[in-house]
């Protein structure tokens, strides 16, 4: 019997049977292999500005802040104006997507002196991330409610499932508005403005009285006293009474002791 071929023959390979080419074919590509993701998931982030400004004018301030809110793709979603204490005030909510909001502030403060700037940022992304799990297993909670409607029979049943549902969606709608709320925050910074103008003081000069109010005045005002006196006497008449026999017992003893 013939001893078997050395490995690595020809023989051997032939034997062995035909094995698959590995070395790449000129001009074939390679096939790409998904790269691994490392960028960080995007934050979500409420921008808010708190801003006061004094201003020479009120108005044209105004006039000027409807043209750069609009140029710089905000809207006004609340304003108040109002004259009290010295100044003439207007208070302004305004909302500008993220990517508008310095530079809308930098515009802002051009209008006046800056009197009180603040800013502040939140970061919701785990906030919002929370918001929306909860709301999603709300509604397969709900789902599994609803099938288990479909299959109840009795009365009792049925009328519990349903309160259950109702249950389910109230909490629901309530997760539902707090995720519309978030994402408006997130899709539109917000930025207070308190702008103002100084206004002048009324002066009233003091009246001038003439001699005659003076006269009948301190007239008024003597009489006033006169019968604040007269009442006083007669409201402690006993002590009167009291005194004048005191004062005539005192004489009697007198005249006997001389």
């Amino acid at each position: 019997m013939a001893p078997p071929p050395p490995v690595g023959s020809p023989d051997a390979n032939a034997e062995a049977g035909p094995t698959a080419d590995l070395t790449p074919v000129a001009g074939t590509k390679a096939t790409p292999q998904p790269a691994l993701s490392t960028a960080a998931p995007a934050r979500l982030l409420i921008y808010h500005a708190d801003l006061r400004l004094k201003v020479a004018n009120v108005r044209r301030a105004s006039a000027s802040l409807d043209s750069l809110v609009r140029r710089n793709g905000g809207y006004l979603s609340a304003a108040t104006e109002v004259r009290e204490e010295g100044e003439w005030r207007q208070a302004m909510t305004i909302r500008v997507v993220p990517s508008r909001f310095q530079p809308l502030l930098a515009a802002l403060s051009g209008l006046g002196t800056v009197e009180e700037k603040k800013l502040t940022t939140d970061d919701v992304t785990a906030q919002h991330a929370d918001v929306a799990a909860r709301l999603a297993t709300k509604r397969t909670v709900e789902k599994r409610y609803v099938d288990l409607l479909a299959r109840a029979r009795k009365i009792s049943e049925i009328l519990e499932i349903e309160e259950k549902i109702g249950e389910v969606r109230e909490e629901i709608e309530s997760t539902e508005s707090r995720l519309k709320t978030l994402n408006d925050e997130v899709a539109y910074s917000t930025v207070s403005l308190v702008c103002y103008q100084p206004i002048a003081q009324p002066v009233h000069d003091a009246p001038v009285v003439s001699f005659a109010s003076r006269l009948v005045d301190s007239f008024y005002g003597g009489w006033t006293l006169l019968t604040g006196l007269l009442i006083g006497l007669v409201s402690i008449w006993p002590l009167l009474l009291l005194g004048a026999a005191a004062w005539v017992g005192v004489r009697r003893w007198r005249r006997r002791m001389a």
